[in-house]
């Protein structure tokens, strides 16, 4: 199994909808989080040890991921989607590029 984190800014749209897209592949279990001040479920230490491979949808995460949690990223894959925050939760455009973009990293 492997076990795949999505981040973005206020874990609302586009890493609970990536949660949810991936949560059906086979082999894959996911979870998701916000690395924002005001993040519906802000991300835990807990989360990080816990993931395999770590998915930010942009540039600016994955610097806020290594700025506040460095030392829990030993040996983590950190992978940058770019993709910006123009989407709506589960809208049909974002699963499209989540699949082609994170797909490839779990198949």
């Amino acid at each position: 199994m492997t076990r795949a984190l999505f981040l973005c800014t206020h874990n609302r749209l586009r890493s609970p909808t990536a949660e949810q897209v991936f949560a059906s592949w086979p082999g894959i279990d996911t979870d998701s989080a916000g690395l924002g001040a005001d993040a519906d479920i802000p991300l835990a230490p807990e989360q990080l040890d816990w993931a395999e491979i770590i998915f930010v949808m942009e540039k600016k995460h994955r610097a806020r991921l290594s700025s506040k949690f460095r030392r829990y990223l030993n040996g983590k894959r950190v992978v940058c989607l770019d993709i910006p925050d123009e989407y709506a939760f589960m809208q049909p455009e974002l699963i499209r590029l989540l699949e082609a973009k994170a797909g490839r990293f779990l198949k």
